[in-house]
């Protein structure tokens, strides 16, 4: 299974199309056993521009302070994590139906392994 460079997933995590030869590694993505564990951690990298860039501005046109800042930015991250990962299932069937599998792969597939169709 060949997996994608950092510059190909960072691609992958901002919702584009890895080449042909990358399809078996986006079913794995998908349907391994850590598959929502991996789902998480992709919204996390996709967070981290906005979080940083948050940060910046909120640094410099409000006094408060750092750590007060840091906090807010961690409850919105909690927050939009618990708000995708509550639909992990019906979003890694659209991002395995963008690489060319049929509708009901994924859950199909984590069904078959013994994992659990849904989330959560």
């Amino acid at each position: 299974m060949k997996r994608p460079g950092p510059v190909r997933w960072l691609h992958y995590v901002y919702g584009g199309v890895l080449p042909e030869e990358y399809r078996e590694w986006v079913l794995h993505d998908a349907t391994a056993k850590t598959w929502v564990l991996r789902f998480a951690l992709r919204i996390c990298a996709e967070a981290l521009p906005w979080l940083i860039a948050g940060y910046v501005v909120l640094r410099l046109v409000t006094p408060m302070p750092a750590g007060m800042i840091v906090a807010a930015l961690l409850i919105s991250l909690l927050l939009s994590l618990f708000l995708t990962v509550t639909s992990a299932d019906e979003l890694a069937e659209v991002r395995l139906a963008k690489h060319g599998f049929p509708p009901g792969t994924g859950k199909a597939v984590r069904k078959r392994r013994g994992g659990a169709s849904t989330w959560p």
